[in-house]
């Protein structure tokens, strides 16, 4: 059985990708992330770093939604791990998570607990 790592192959890195992934369809949409997914067919220039196409991932954590810096990281490292233990289970295809709510004035781990359940929630719809 493979790992569930999440190495540079499973992220989104340029510009274009992200581009190309936002205009894919909503996957869905909580009370602070919305999803959209891309369907990818794999024609990679690069070096190719695995020879099965895998779900990626991209993050959009605005600034005017989360105004601390230790906001915004926490939550990405808690999406990445969501999609890092779901990743293999997904269908093949770019995802962006966003950030589209304000956070309130909550603790760190009330709001870390939260986007993670909600992050999973998002992931196993997703699989559907």
């Amino acid at each position: 059985m493979p790992r569930a790592t999440f190495p540079a192959a499973a992220r989104l890195h340029r510009p274009t990708e992200y581009a190309a992934a936002l205009s894919g369809r909503r996957v869905a949409r909580g009370a602070y992330f919305i999803v959209t997914a891309h369907r990818t067919v794999t024609t990679d220039q690069q070096k190719p770093t695995s020879s099965t196409p895998q779900a990626r991932l991209g993050l959009v954590m605005a600034k005017r939604h989360a105004q601390l810096a230790s906001t915004r990281n926490a939550l990405k490292r808690v999406v990445r791990e969501a999609f890092r233990a779901q990743r293999l289970a997904l269908p093949v295809a770019d995802y962006v998570v966003r950030l589209h709510r304000r956070i309130e004035n909550i603790s760190l781990t009330a709001l870390k607990l939260a986007a993670r359940q909600e992050a999973d929630a998002h992931f196993a719809q997703a699989q559907k």
